[in-house]
């Protein structure tokens, strides 16, 4: 056989089922293959997409996604998605093609490994036809292990070469033996008399917390010292049942979820970096000792500090090991968890600010109390990035099996491929996505894609014809802002034109009808809601202006 298809039969034996990205002349003999072995290609409008989706795909399902695209250009245009990839910590193995090693004045020449470094990505090539299963074998399991995008380079000529051996190939997991990691009894010790000598402590969760499955030994742990519950951005709405639960940590947290975290007395941080953005710069918690649960060998916080103990432990274990420990000592107190606290928290996520509504707008805030009303809870939902995220990421509330929002790289414009990766990891189940327009606009090509493959994905723009986060930065300084605003046309109109569904919504009544209409019956969807400029995000409000109300 060819070595492009022993790479295919690998990719295959790795797990592949979808790839992500575009036909080119560095892989169109690997697609090919991949296609006879039963592998789906779904073949998208630019490079940079398909990798966005390989990154939705692998967040989901935390097993590697794969894109791919051919040499040279190909690869260039995978930049912004790749270190998003990389600082989302998700695991991608992208299969590109390379110029012919004994060709260099080839027209699509590239120095992809010094390209891939400058990505924050790793890098593996097939260099000969006897290398071509450690190859897959090797950039699978490094995928796995560094848990970031890892770039398989196949030179052209390379992939037509003979490959002689016919012994199956063998994955990469059979190079990884996946065990629980243990918290240390003195470090469980340290923690539990951290946690026994506080009156105040708050409960961080993360995407670790979320992934080992720690939900009721955090309620339990909760409960036992009467702390609150809050979430980093990435497991927003996590564990929100509880009535104690605050919502986000740092910088999308409510004035009243602030307010009581500043007099915490004790962070327990489960499964979460604890990074500037969830620790407020370090601020919101002024007077608090951390406990640090996590995985990795040691994570440092916010400003370089060290939690006074840290325990490297599987995160369902490490919060296991605590709560029974204090439940051994007899250790029980009310804390936070009092009438009082649970009052103040009753309606600490509605803003009562008013703000001048333009005519023919609606009020953001509005928008989002509609569509976490309209959209039922089993259907999961996506946020982005920018000036939008402002609401999004603080007044959608409802549990859901799963929200993902953006933020990685602080980039706009990779939301929309995820949620579309997302989506296809999940079966084809609904999902929402709720993005601004700036961003939508960069890939909206993509939205042809979703229509191509049936996703059920409904794409709510939040528009303000404006580049948001710079509009409000001029505003604040008495600038001229207008050199931040950007017209759009109808995207509903748009959308209609790939051919599934828009709508474009002035009104609080044309936003829930319009999402009435989806939910009735899932399919590609755009909604383009005119949002008034004149309401500024809590996020803006706060680093521009100063104000909290």
């Amino acid at each position: 056989m060819k070595v492009y298809q022993r790479l295919a039969r690998a990719f295959a034996a790795e797990g592949a089922s979808h790839v992500f990205g575009i036909m080119g002349e560095g892989n169109i003999y690997w697609i090919h293959e991949l296609a006879k072995l039963g592998v789906k290609t779904l073949e998208v409008r630019h490079e940079g997409a398909g990798l966005g989706m390989a990154d939705g795909w692998a967040r989901l399902t935390r097993t590697p996604g794969i894109a791919t695209t051919t040499c040279g250009p190909g690869v260039t245009q995978l930049a912004t998605a790749l270190v998003t990839a990389s600082r989302a910590e998700s695991p991608l193995v992208v299969f590109v093609g390379e110029f012919p090693m004994n060709d260099d004045e080839y027209n699509q020449r590239l120095d992809q490994a010094r390209f891939a470094a400058g990505c924050e990505t790793g890098f593996v090539r097939v260099a000969t036809p006897d290398a071509s299963d450690d190859a897959v074998r090797k950039a699978f399991y490094l995928a796995k292990l560094e848990s970031r995008p890892i770039m398989f380079s196949a030179p052209i000529d390379v992939q037509q070469k003979e490959f002689d051996d016919d012994e199956p190939y063998q994955p990469s997991s059979t190079l990884v033996s996946p065990r629980t990691m243990q918290p240390e009894p003195a470090r469980v010790e340290k923690a539990a008399d951290i946690v026994a000598a506080s009156r105040h402590p708050v409960i961080v969760v993360g995407r670790g917390a979320m992934w080992s499955g720690a939900g009721d030994a955090v309620r339990k742990l909760a409960e036992r010292s009467g702390a609150l519950i809050a979430t980093s951005l990435m497991a927003k709405t996590w564990l929100s049942e509880d009535e104690f639960h605050l919502g986000v940590s740092g910088s999308y947290a409510t004035r009243t979820a602030m307010q009581l975290c500043e007099e915490a007395d004790c962070v327990i941080a489960v499964g979460a970096s604890m990074n500037r953005f969830t620790t407020e710069h370090g601020y919101l918690y002024p007077n608090a000792r951390y406990v640090h649960v996590d995985s990795k060998p040691h994570v440092m916080m916010s400003g370089g500090r060290a939690a006074e103990c840290y325990v490297q432990s599987d995160a369902r274990a490490g919060v296991e090991a605590l709560e029974s420990l204090l439940a051994k000592r007899s250790f029980r107190q009310t804390g936070y968890r009092t009438p009082e606290v649970k009052a103040r928290l009753a309606h600490s996520f509605e803003d009562r600010t008013a703000f001048p509504i333009e005519p023919g707008s609606v009020d953001p805030r509005q928008v989002c109390v509609a569509l976490d009303e309209a959209v039922p809870t089993n259907i999961n939902l996506f946020t982005g990035n920018g000036s939008q995220a402002g609401f999004s990421n603080m007044l959608f509330n409802r549990r859901r099996p799963i929200v993902l929002p953006g933020y990685f790289f602080g980039c706009i414009g990779q939301m929309l491929p995820a949620a579309m990766g997302a989506v296809v990891a999940t079966g084809n189940k609904p999902a929402v996505l709720v993005d601004g327009d700036a961003s939508v606009m960069m890939h909206l090509a993509e939205f042809e894609t979703a229509v191509r493959y049936g996703m059920p994905l409904l794409i709510v723009v939040m528009n303000n014809q404006g580049l948001a986060m710079e509009y409000y930065h001029l505003d604040a300084h008495h600038m001229d802002a207008e050199l931040a605003t950007v017209s759009t046309p109808d995207l509903g109109a748009i959308a209609t034109a790939c051919g599934g569904r828009g709508r474009l919504a002035r009104s609080i009544d044309e936003v829930r009808a319009a999402v009435a209409e989806w939910v009735a019956k899932p399919g590609p969807m755009m909604i383009d809601v005119r949002i008034s400029r004149s309401v500024v995000p809590f996020f803006n409000r706060r680093i521009h202006y100063g104000k909290d109300e």
